[in-house]
């Protein structure tokens, strides 16, 4: 699972948000619970929207200390991101064939607006690259 660290601090009676590999993701809850589920709205759109842009994502940090609490990226935005990864550079249209899907089909799961693969898909990813798909329930 792929999460970056939040760093929340309480001031003024507010949970402030901050992401050291995001400088430009900031928010804030009344609570903890609620600063850490508008952490994970605020990173995960951001994320969404950088990477239908292009954008490559930072490597995740090893922040520690009480005031970091990791936030999970959401499935379909790992899988989407995981796909771009393991492509290497590879035309989408070469893995969409060596798939047998057509390439519209293959595009839709690189973009995490759109990807929602069946697990029968995501095994036929994992062995058109070689690679052993791992399924956790954290």
């Amino acid at each position: 699972m792929m999460t970056y660290a939040a760093k929340i601090v309480e001031e003024d009676g507010c949970f402030l948000v901050s992401f050291p590999e995001f400088p430009n993701i900031n928010t804030y809850g009344n609570t903890l619970a609620e600063a850490l589920s508008s952490a994970s709205e605020a990173l995960n759109g951001a994320i969404e929207s950088d990477f239908e842009r292009g954008f490559d994502l930072p490597e995740p940090g090893k922040h520690r200390g009480k005031s970091f609490h990791d936030i999970a990226i959401l499935p379909h935005i790992q899988v989407a991101y995981s796909l771009r990864r393991l492509r290497q550079g590879r035309p989408q249209t070469e893995i969409a064939h060596q798939l047998n899907v057509s390439y519209q089909a293959y595009q839709k799961l690189e973009n995490p607006r759109r990807c929602n693969p069946t697990i029968k898909t995501l095994e036929k990813i994992s062995n058109a690259f070689g690679k052993q798909l791992q399924i956790d329930f954290t």
